[in-house]
């Protein structure tokens, strides 16, 4: 197959699915990883689509490679975590270990948790604060304080939760798709992410619909390894998944 096939071929994908992986590529055209990987990135330059770590995105997809401090975050789409998180908190019961990750979405869970039950391990300096004035039990694990997610992240961390096994466990995510997965734009706190999703029985990632159209670079968890809670998804293709929740909808 000549490169302006390959190129037309993966142009249409892209176009219909909205991201694509290496993988997915190499088996529909027949071809080798590293052929498909140079398509891509000659495809990149000519401003086609967008490469990212293991495929590619269209052009209307946002990629975030750097987080935003918390106080910046946190009033955006302030309304739809809310929602998100009122239907999350109502998922805790009084016998549950629970992990909650670092993050604003996940930040308005905690402000919602009404269960003093529970016991609560969490990466994040400001939950444990808010849950310890509720009057719950909480456990920080160690590792380096990251400034701008004030979260425990890195090596030591995920060491410290290899002890643990959760019954049920709340992520935030920076985006989110069906081919992308689960993307974060730092490695340390994506570790994070993953060791404590491995240990945990019941996930859910808690985001709003704005994260449908972002990609980090960094996957920390597939996209069918946990619960999605969202205000809404208007992207068609997802009414097939069984794991998310819309909460408008509701």
């Amino acid at each position: 197959m000549l490169a302006e096939e390959r190129w037309s071929t993966i142009l249409d994908l892209v176009e219909k699915q909205k991201s694509v992986t290496v993988p997915e590529l190499t088996a529909l055209l027949d071809t080798s990883e590293s052929t498909v990987r140079r398509d891509l990135t000659q495809l990149d330059r000519m401003k086609k689509l967008v490469k990212v770590h293991g495929g590619a995105t269209c052009l209307d997809t946002q990629f975030v490679n750097s987080d935003q401090a918390v106080s910046e975050k946190y009033l955006i789409n302030a309304s739809e975590k809310e929602e998100i998180a009122e239907y999350a908190a109502r998922l805790i019961g009084p016998d549950d270990f629970v992990y909650i990750d670092a993050g604003t979405t996940t930040e308005k869970l905690v402000d919602c948790i009404t269960e003093t039950g529970a016991v609560y391990v969490t990466n994040s300096l400001a939950h444990a604060r808010k849950l310890l004035q509720k009057g719950c039990k909480v456990i920080i694990p160690g590792g380096e304080l990251k400034s701008v997610t004030e979260a425990m992240v890195g090596a030591e961390t995920v060491e410290a939760l290899r002890k643990y096994y959760f019954t049920i466990g709340f992520w935030g995510t920076n985006g989110v798709g069906d081919k992308t997965g689960f993307t974060t734009p730092e490695l340390n706190e994506a570790m994070v992410k993953q060791k404590s999703m491995e240990h945990t029985e019941r996930c859910y990632v808690l985001c709003d619909s704005s994260k449908f159209s972002q990609v980090s670079p960094i996957r920390f968890a597939e996209f069918e390894s946990a619960m999605i809670i969202t205000d809404h998804v208007d992207d068609k293709r997802y009414s097939r998944y069984s794991n998310i929740v819309e909460v408008d909808k509701l």
